[in-house]
């Protein structure tokens, strides 16, 4: 690794919501599967499919060595509630693809964690300037509930597709559904164009906050 910290601080742009989003000041927190036990010295991050070299990183490898973002983006949940302004610092996503060397075939990124949780993205999603492997929120390492000791977070997409407990990213040439895929949401999930359900209309499937942070 090079060990080069990169730092850059950007301005939220955002000037309003996402069609159908109301502001709320604390995060709600989910978790469909429970909260799995995270011991950091085991942990690892993996990176592999559509590549032509598998990658492990510790997080010591992720905290001391990896390039570090920070971004100052607003959160959207897929229920409809959003928290302006978070700062979240992290690993870009492309620099994982670019170590990796992703082939050509590859069209979507799958996300693996540790409770069993996935979730799929396109490859131009991972790819954007802002999709990072967050590991702090507002200068404070990610709790347990908010995902220790990784997780992907892309600003336009609804929150779902920033899986908790990242243990895998997979690059894919086919599209398969992840967990909350498999109920009827969206495969992309972009918020501003407000694709919530893969049918344009559903019914959210009802979940039971953890508690509100």
């Amino acid at each position: 690794m090079s060990g080069e910290v990169v730092r850059v601080e950007v301005q939220s742009s955002v000037k309003e919501l996402p069609p159908g989003q109301r502001l709320v000041r604390r995060f709600i927190i989910y978790a469909a599967l429970g909260v799995p036990s995270i011991n950091p010295d085991e942990w690892r991050l993996r990176v592999g499919g559509l590549v032509d070299r598998e990658l492990e990183f510790t997080y010591e490898n992720l905290v001391r060595e990896a390039p570090n973002v920070t971004l100052k983006r607003d959160f959207h949940c897929v229920t409809g509630w959003s928290v302006a302004d978070v700062t979240w610092e992290g690993v870009p996503l492309r620099w994982f693809a670019e170590r990796a060397g992703v082939k050509p075939e590859a069209e979507w990124v799958m996300f693996g964690c540790a409770d069993g949780y996935t979730s799929i993205i396109t490859l131009e999603d991972a790819l954007s300037d802002d999709a990072i492997v967050a590991l702090k929120i507002d200068g404070k390492l990610l709790s347990i509930e908010q995902g220790f000791p990784a997780r992907p977070f892309i600003p336009h997409l609804y929150g779902w597709k920033s899986a908790k407990w990242l243990t895998e990213i997979e690059f894919m040439k086919h599209y398969v559904d992840g967990y909350w895929e498999l109920y009827g949401y969206h495969e992309v999930g972009e918020v501003w164009r407000e694709e919530r359900f893969k049918s344009g209309s559903g019914r959210h499937v009802k979940r039971s906050p953890l508690r509100v942070t």
